[in-house]
């Protein structure tokens, strides 16, 4: 699609990275609304939403449809509808996902989207780091992966966070409940754990699919990676939430060393 490129390009790279830095202290756009039908033009801007469609597309859709669905991202999909789906999407065509869908061919998809990126959600340079945090403990584990998920490109981040809202809500009807008129409503037995048992080779990945030795982690690294994601997914809201206290140092900064940018960022708000 057709790009737009904001005045924040004339500021200087070392501006750019402050802006990308404060790209997570918006809460609007945690959760951005987007009208169906309206199209909107795609953006360099550092602190605008840059999530893949196709993301968002498979997120929304399983969302709405398969939250109820036992065994959601382990129970078989149609070799022959993914690779479809996936070829339009690849061709840029507006696929329409909605309920004559499968759910699990959808899910399907999605797996394959994460494991297929040229570059993981989490970069590879940083693999080593993420899992270091598998040994730490409470508030210092979280701490820890705040600050590098900060250092995470802006498209990275934003595509790890809606994938990570997502697997929350998946997580959270994992049991089974009762609706106000006494009807159970079966859970899907994917419970945080599960789920980065299935998604967590997928986004930290040691070496690219394919190379000598990719698919061979020791167990060690096998369990950190699990933990580590459980703890994104069970944490997401707040590990990407900029604290005041950091916002304020980042502005402090910025007022000193580049006061264009303070003026950008009202002119914006």
């Amino acid at each position: 699609g057709a790009m737009s490129v904001d005045s924040i390009t004339d500021l200087s790279d070392n501006a750019s990275e402050l802006l990308e830095a404060l790209q997570l202290s918006h809460p609007h756009e945690l959760d951005p609304r987007r009208s169906r039908g309206k199209k909107k033009p795609l953006s360099l801007n550092p602190i605008s939403w840059q999530v893949p469609r196709i993301v968002d597309k498979c997120c929304t859709h399983l969302e709405t449809h398969g939250l109820q669905t036992v065994g959601i991202f382990r129970v078989g999909s149609s070799k022959k509808r993914v690779q479809q789906l996936r070829e339009e999407f690849d061709q840029g065509l507006d696929v329409f996902l909605d309920e004559h869908q499968s759910v699990h061919d959808v899910a399907a998809l999605l797996k394959e989207f994460l494991r297929d990126m040229p570059e993981p959600l989490i970069p590879r340079e940083l693999y080593g780091a993420f899992l270091s945090t598998a040994t730490m403990e409470g508030p210092v584990q979280l701490d820890t992966l705040q600050l590098l998920l900060f250092l995470l490109p802006p498209s990275h981040s934003d595509t790890l966070l809606r994938l990570l809202r997502f697997l929350g809500e998946v997580a959270r009807h994992a049991e089974s409940s009762w609706d106000p008129e006494g009807h159970q409503i079966p859970g899907n037995k994917m419970t945080a754990s599960n789920l980065a048992t299935v998604f967590g080779p997928n986004i930290l990945q040691k070496e690219k699919p394919g190379e000598k030795d990719a698919g061979a982690l020791n167990f060690e690294d096998s369990a950190a990676i699990i933990l580590v994601l459980q703890r994104l997914i069970e944490h997401h809201h707040s590990l990407f939430m900029v604290s005041p206290e950091m916002q304020c140092d980042v502005l402090r900064r910025l007022f000193q060393t580049d006061p264009d940018v303070i003026e950008y960022l009202l002119r914006r708000k």
